[in-house]
């Protein structure tokens, strides 16, 4: 099994940081991509970001300039470092990571259970 546990999520008002993290635990032999969702109340879940092994990053277009994706791959982690907030970046925050368990298994997408953002005007 694996786990994903986000942390660092909260109110902040407009024009303000957060910084996001998210550590994957468990039978982990590998992990590809891992990635930051977002879902707004009453929208469905989108990407924010996503990150590769080997550093290559993804950014939607609504946060690109003021998010940034980084990884520590020998801690299995992933962070979001939110600048210059907007209220419509409220949302819970959702961690996922493409994992490979062992090295003969296939690879498996897991998500965490999210961390609420709350940005205020």
């Amino acid at each position: 099994q694996v786990q994903l546990v986000e942390s660092g999520g909260g109110l902040v008002q407009a024009g303000g940081s957060l910084r996001l993290s998210c550590a994957a635990s468990g039978s982990i032999f590998s992990i590809n991509l891992m990635g930051w969702y977002r879902q707004a109340p009453g929208k469905q879940r989108e990407l924010a970001a996503d990150i590769t092994s080997g550093g290559s990053t993804n950014y939607a277009d609504s946060v690109k300039g003021r998010f940034t994706i980084s990884r520590d791959n020998a801690k299995n982690t992933v962070y979001l470092q939110m600048n210059s907030l907007k209220p419509e970046d409220t949302a819970v925050y959702y961690c996922n990571a493409e994992v490979r368990p062992r090295s003969y298994s296939p690879r498996t997408v897991y998500w965490g259970k999210g961390t609420l953002v709350t940005v205020s005007s």
